[in-house]
């Protein structure tokens, strides 16, 4: 006799992403494609971690994203040009419309402070800040842009405004997670991102296709049936 579903067990997926990052967003995107048609979408637990590609990048500095990283990998402005062109043309095809033109470069930390923040509207806020970054071309560390994107999703501005101004205790501890994400990271040598983990066992990295993703995700839920 076969296992009630609500009775099997459940994968832990866990997600480690940074909202400055192209490839988090579009791989976010695919992940999503592929959790809809999984057929056992209903055993399956997504966590999302925090993670900073560029955690020195000074908040409120106002930079063009292309002048960032010609700064900081010392490459030529046209040749970022044709490699921020490549990435728009694939995030074209998940539905996402990058404007490198207009992307800021920001320090994503409070941005991370507040999906944790957001509780059960963490998904919707997490597409929220993507899209303001990398569409909108609005500033991620402007506590005004975060305030009005947790507004928009649900949440009480006056609440997240005062959380992440230090004058309310769940600022400090959406902080600690974010420490705590970034730590996780560094014990499992994660070295970019997206990184996608399955019950701490199996791991996936980089945007995969739907179908990559779809055979990890069968992976993660046979392995916790088998060791039932």
């Amino acid at each position: 006799m076969s296992m009630p579903d609500e009775l099997l067990p459940t994968a832990h997926i866990e997600v480690w992403s940074d909202i400055a990052c192209p490839w988090c967003y579009i791989g976010k995107r695919r992940f999503a494609e592929a959790l809809d048609a999984f057929d056992d979408r209903a055993r399956v637990e997504v966590t999302w971690r925090s993670y900073q590609l560029s955690p020195d990048t000074p908040a409120g500095r106002r930079v063009p994203e292309i002048e960032a990283l010609v700064a900081m990998k010392g490459m030529p402005a046209e040749q970022v040009r044709q490699m921020f062109a490549q990435v728009s043309d694939t995030a074209a095809a998940v539905g996402i419309d990058i404007d490198f033109d207009t992307v800021v470069s920001a320090n994503t930390f409070d941005a991370h402070r507040l999906s944790h923040l957001a509780g059960d509207r963490r998904d919707a806020v997490l597409e929220a800040l993507f899209r303001a970054h990398f569409v909108d071309g609005e500033v991620v560390d402007d506590r005004d842009v975060l305030v009005r994107i947790a507004s928009e999703a649900g949440m009480d501005p006056e609440w997240t405004r005062a959380a992440l101004e230090g004058d309310d205790p769940a600022g400090e501890a959406a902080a600690d997670a974010v420490a705590a994400d970034l730590l996780a990271a560094r014990e499992l040598g994660v070295q970019g991102v997206p990184f996608f983990v399955a019950n701490r066992a199996v791991a996936v990295s980089g945007a995969q296709t739907p179908e990559v993703f779809l055979r990890f995700l069968r992976r993660a839920v046979d392995d916790v049936t088998v060791s039932v």
